[in-house]
């Protein structure tokens, strides 16, 4: 049983954000270590950083190969890149070399992934602005994952307990994803979304697929994206067999979905996806002015290799303060774990 938990390697995000914080403060609890065998990789002086800013009790242990590692509970385990000036280096500031040790710790545990070294990879949370900076293109995680595996069809899926979202476009202006709702790629997003809930042991999920236009466009009074592109996919999909509905109008099918009624939810562009579910997963305190819950869990789909993350960016308000929520990682975690074990 003990070589049966997958091994996961934890990127460390940012080091300017709170990544290296909430890796510690999750790499502290023992059902960590129930469910897999985690393995960080980053910069070993930054992620000791990361220990005293969360004030958990944990050593690091630098090593240079997945097989050095002895997956220990109160160690964590850090595969070395030695690329932070820990003088240079200041909390909630962006900077090229912080992006640049960000982008690093992405391209290797994608590499290891790709050997078959590690079982999954867990992302932290990154700065866009700092990893252009450093010179690395890229509009985010997926993007690093699709360029380095190679691959073509992926979707981005969020999660937060039993609401599952699988988007038909992320990255890109509101204008342009409305231009990229085509029946092929939403096909492709309805069969990833089927796919993807067979992995998490879901045998005939039920989809729900979203309109792209007030009301799924009222039969074409408010737009002909449902007739000629959306409708057309999700005739194909059923036709192979797929248990589909939809489109369903877009203000009611993220309760439905919430309550039951769909195990996945294709929506058509980002914030279509992702406010509900971060409505779901993050809870604001007016009181305190924390937030109370940040859950929710961000999973690649399409890829060769398995990758689940954050669900929130790098917090630079709160990066070397000790108040980082660790929760979204821990689910990211254990959801990493779950699609290794059922690969």
């Amino acid at each position: 049983m003990e070589n049966k938990r997958p091994i996961l390697g934890i990127t460390m995000g940012d080091p300017a954000g709170i990544g290296p914080e909430i890796a510690a403060k999750a790499m502290a609890k023992r059902e960590i270590y129930n469910v897999c065998r985690p393995l960080v990789v980053g910069d070993a002086a930054a992620m000791k950083q990361g220990i005293e800013i969360a004030k958990v009790s944990l050593e690091v242990r630098p090593i240079s190969a997945v097989e050095e590692a002895k997956f220990e509970f109160g160690v964590m385990d850090v595969i070395d890149l030695k690329n932070v000036d820990m003088a240079q280096l200041k909390h909630g500031k962006v900077s090229a070399m912080a992006g640049k040790a960000a982008f690093e710790s992405i391209k290797k545990v994608i590499e290891l992934a790709m050997e078959n070294k590690i079982d999954g990879t867990i992302t932290g949370p990154i700065n866009k602005e700092s990893l252009n900076l450093a010179g690395f293109h890229f509009s985010g995680h997926t993007e690093i994952y699709a360029h380095f595996t190679n691959t073509n069809d992926y979707s981005m899926m969020l999660a937060d307990g039993n609401l599952r979202v699988v988007h038909v476009t992320t990255h890109v202006s509101l204008r342009q994803a409305c231009d990229l709702v085509k029946k092929d790629r939403v096909l492709k997003v309805i069969n990833l979304a089927s796919n993807a809930c067979k992995r998490l042991g879901i045998e005939n999920p039920k989809i729900g697929v979203a309109g792209l236009n007030p009301h799924s466009s009222e039969n074409g009074m408010f737009g002909w994206e449902e007739e000629k592109e959306i409708i057309p996919a999700i005739e194909a999909a059923r036709a192979g067999g797929i248990n589909v509905e939809g489109p369903v109008p877009p203000d009611t099918l993220f309760s439905k979905a919430k309550g039951g009624m769909y195990d996945i939810v294709v929506a058509m562009y980002h914030d279509q996806g992702h406010i509900p579910l971060k409505v779901s997963g993050f809870s604001w305190n007016g009181a305190t002015h924390k937030w109370d819950s940040v859950s929710g869990v961000n999973i690649t789909l399409g890829l060769p290799i398995i990758r689940s993350s954050v669900d929130h960016g790098t917090a630079f308000g709160k990066a070397g303060k000790g108040t980082a929520n660790e929760e979204s990682l821990i689910h990211a975690i254990e959801y990493g774990a779950r699609l290794a074990i059922n690969r």
